[in-house]
């Protein structure tokens, strides 16, 4: 497998480079991987880096996204945070992603069974961890749902982790002139989904930025 150069990262549209990631994730749950050679990867991005895609996804020791992506070095850009969260670090990270470094997609990965989604679920209040889970308070008002509304209710878990990444995706486009702009004139694109721990299998959503418009017109004024 060919390291990421300036050519090939030029050539790749958004779309593409979605389905690089969707093919790898593929090869992962088939137990196929691409045959790399590492050390001679680590020569030949020594000098420099062209990632295609920056994914987002949870700290989670299951959800490595080079792994579960079937990617190299040099190939992606990997931001890990409980939850999967959005804030001014991740957002600057993001913009050098794509602005600076030539990335062509933003995925916001949710996953299932997550932690941090449970603790958000229970109202948690523990030290900085209080203000990571603040942050996903919006997803947990938003789902309606009749039962119990707690991390005991695996349902409503599931439900509030997949409303989560569409709240990330909003608060990327709505809080980074830089990235919307480059979304809107179609030089990145933007993706959420969810990793199913169970299965290895990830989902993206196909019309996550209408979920997103729908959620942030829902929770106008709230957040």
């Amino acid at each position: 497998m060919r390291t990421q150069n300036k050519e090939t990262q030029a050539e790749l549209t958004p779309q593409r480079a979605k389905e690089i990631l969707l093919e790898g994730n593929k090869r992962f749950v088939s137990n196929l991987k691409v045959n790399r050679n590492l050390l001679q990867q680590v020569n030949e991005t020594s000098a420099d880096q062209f990632p295609f895609a920056i994914v987002l996804s949870c700290i989670d020791s299951r959800t490595s996204a080079e792994l579960i992506f079937d990617q190299g070095l040099g190939d992606i850009f990997s931001t890990r945070v409980a939850g999967n969260i959005v804030n001014e670090d991740i957002l600057g990270s993001m913009e050098f992603a794509c602005k600076v470094a030539g990335s062509k997609l933003i995925v916001v990965l949710g996953h299932s069974r997550c932690g941090a989604i449970k603790g958000a679920c229970d109202h948690v209040e523990m030290g900085n961890l209080s203000t990571l889970l603040h942050k996903i308070e919006p997803a947990v008002n938003a789902v309606e749902y009749a039962g119990e509304r707690s991390s005991k209710n695996s349902e409503f878990v599931e439900r509030v982790a997949e409303t989560n990444v569409v709240w990330a995706v909003g608060e990327i486009k709505k809080n980074s002139p830089i990235l919307r702009e480059m979304i809107e004139k179609g030089e990145i694109g933007i993706v959420g989904g969810m990793y199913d721990v169970e299965t290895g299998v990830v989902n993206f959503y196909d019309n996550v930025e209408n979920m997103t418009e729908a959620l942030h017109e829902e929770l106008a004024g709230k957040y």
